[in-house]
């Protein structure tokens, strides 16, 4: 009996954490799921081998399983925790009045229940070291729900988020979910950080930087729309959170473009699936005149 309870409890936590936002159901049903998600391919595995050696080596197979999700849950606690900075040079023939552009890229930090003010500080601190000239931000800031950013009073450790030409940052799909959208262009203004929604700035007469609001808006602009009014013979970087307009983005003239949201599959067989789905899934790629980054991001969505 309490085994059925125990496995209704998991069964339903992610649909709980959702009601009551709270550090332990967040975590429990992340788990939960990379617990579900590698089963469906374990299971079925071991099962043949089970009967391949006529019913033999029980203990010895749970072994394997329970040391595999330990060395998952371990190792793979250890990677979302530890951010890793990736360094891509790129190129632009175009006139400006800068001779070069430091921009450092974050996305997805899903601040929230799991990921708050200390992880928070580890991307200020590595901002610091790093010193760039800009910063970026594509997509999906909050993990859903903004009511533990406002708790902890996050605002005050992403306001530290400096850099000299400014920080800025669109939504992602993660952002819309909780209905919090407009609310979030509040706080990121108190915390200084320019949101762009389906607009543009222009640097120094020298740079335009786009910002199209994420796919989950229906009334998002087209690039076509958004570049109209836009100086070609200037360079040209647009965020938007999902990589999913690069043609678009290519035949429409833009030089650079910024995404997240993939998280590279965040658990290893699902890069797989990412890279099927996404013509450029993590990492850099050109396609025609257009230069693609896809982070694969600052947090995570499960624990791991």
């Amino acid at each position: 009996m309490i085994y059925i309870i125990i496995l209704i409890f998991l069964s339903l936590s992610i649909f709980m954490e959702r009601i009551f936002t709270t550090k332990t159901l967040a975590f429990v049903s992340g788990m939960w799921m990379v617990i579900i998600g590698y089963s469906m391919i374990l299971l079925p595995i071991i099962n043949i081998i089970y009967f391949v050696f006529k019913k033999k080596g029980v203990r010895i197979l749970g072994a394997i399983i329970l040391v595999f999700f330990m060395f998952v849950f371990t190792y793979g606690s250890y990677l979302a925790w530890t951010p890793v900075v990736r360094t891509h040079e790129i190129t632009l023939n175009k006139k400006a009045n800068m001779d070069e552009l430091t921009i450092f890229v974050v996305s997805d930090l899903h601040l929230g229940e799991l990921i708050g003010k200390r992880h928070l500080e580890k991307l200020v601190r590595i901002v610091d070291e790093r010193q760039p000239d800009i910063v970026m931000i594509p997509g999906d800031i909050i993990n859903d729900n903004i009511g533990p950013f406002l708790k902890e009073n996050m605002g005050e450790v992403l306001a530290e988020l400096r850099a000299p030409l400014g920080v800025y940052a669109v939504s992602g799909n993660h952002d819309y979910y909780g209905g919090d959208i407009e609310q979030i262009f509040v706080e990121m203004d108190k915390a200084g950080i320019t949101m762009l929604g389906d607009e543009m700035v222009q640097i120094d007469e020298s740079l335009y930087i786009i910002g199209r609001n994420d796919k989950t808006d229906n009334d998002r602009k087209s690039i076509k729309e958004l570049m109209k009014g836009i100086d070609r013979q200037q360079s040209i970087i647009m965020l938007d959170h999902q990589p999913i307009a690069l043609s678009e983005a290519n035949e429409n003239g833009i030089d650079i473009l910024l995404s997240g949201h993939t998280h590279r599959g965040q658990i290893a067989p699902a890069n797989i699936i990412t890279g099927l789905l996404y013509e450029n899934d993590w990492g850099y790629l050109q396609k025609g005149n257009l230069h693609s980054i896809v982070t694969s991001g600052f947090g995570f969505w499960v624990p791991i």
